[in-house]
């Protein structure tokens, strides 16, 4: 018979990038360079956080008190924790390296941002496309849990318990025949700063964001192990556009 620590599981959300495409009169930012080019939602999946908040924690007081660390200007930013487009090159080094070591797996949902697709699909609301994200995220990984705790990292507007619940009613609705029993979820918004479990998936999503805007893959392929999907969702939408737009 599970006990009560293994049959509750806890995710924790971010995103990377920015849902915009369009600036003030209409103007495509994307194609202008002006935003990325991808807006991903992510989240780490474990059973053990607290073991997972004491290793990073005691990772953040060993840097803090580093003397060869205290003239870098961004180390006080570590008062508040980790943040991966911060934090300086010597201690995403050191971060990474304990990441590699925690118990826990990722799942990533990346959108290519296209002007027709997001005006087709969300109207351009940022809230619907950040909803629908969250949704497809998620489906494949609530069914067979008992008890699911999610904290989903802040972002005004869009992130709210309001929202989150709806995007995770509409997976639930998805996944469960009428009167299946269900697992119970559990939704919080947070500070990163306040929660230290978001600030490792700020980490594998920097990772990402690296990748899919800057063709890196050093640290993506570092992390590999502990990121289980990547699902980039509107890539046949985006090659069926560009085959029809070849076919004239």
């Amino acid at each position: 018979m599970e006990n009560e620590s293994q049959s509750r599981i806890y995710f924790y959300f971010d995103e990377s990038g920015d849902p915009n495409i369009l600036g003030h009169h209409g103007i495509n930012l994307l194609k202008e360079g002006k935003v990325s080019k991808t807006f991903s939602v992510g989240f780490i999946s474990t059973r053990n956080p607290h073991d997972i908040l004491l290793k990073l924690e005691n990772l953040r007081r060993e840097l803090l008190e580093d003397e060869t660390l205290k003239a870098v200007p961004s180390i006080s930013n570590l008062r508040n924790g980790f943040h991966a487009n911060k934090d300086c090159a010597e201690v995403r080094r050191e971060v990474f390296k304990l990441l590699k070591t925690l118990d826990f797996e990722t799942y990533i949902i990346v959108a290519k941002k296209d002007e027709d697709l997001f005006r087709q699909k969300f109207n351009m609301n940022k809230k619907r496309i950040y909803k629908y994200l969250v949704t497809e995220l998620v489906k494949d990984h609530i069914k067979n849990q008992n008890q699911i705790e999610m904290y989903f990292a802040s972002m005004t507007g869009i992130v709210s318990p309001g929202t989150m619940q709806e995007a995770i009613d509409s997976a639930l609705k998805a996944i469960y025949k009428e009167n299946e029993a269900q697992a119970k979820i559990n939704i919080y918004v947070q500070q990163p700063s306040h929660t230290p479990l978001l600030q490792v998936v700020d980490y594998i999503l920097w990772t990402i964001f690296r990748f899919y805007e800057k063709g890196e893959t050093r640290y993506m392929d570092f992390m590999k192990d502990k990121i289980k999907i990547v699902n980039d969702i509107f890539a046949k939408d985006l090659e069926d556009k560009k085959n029809e737009t070849c076919g004239g």
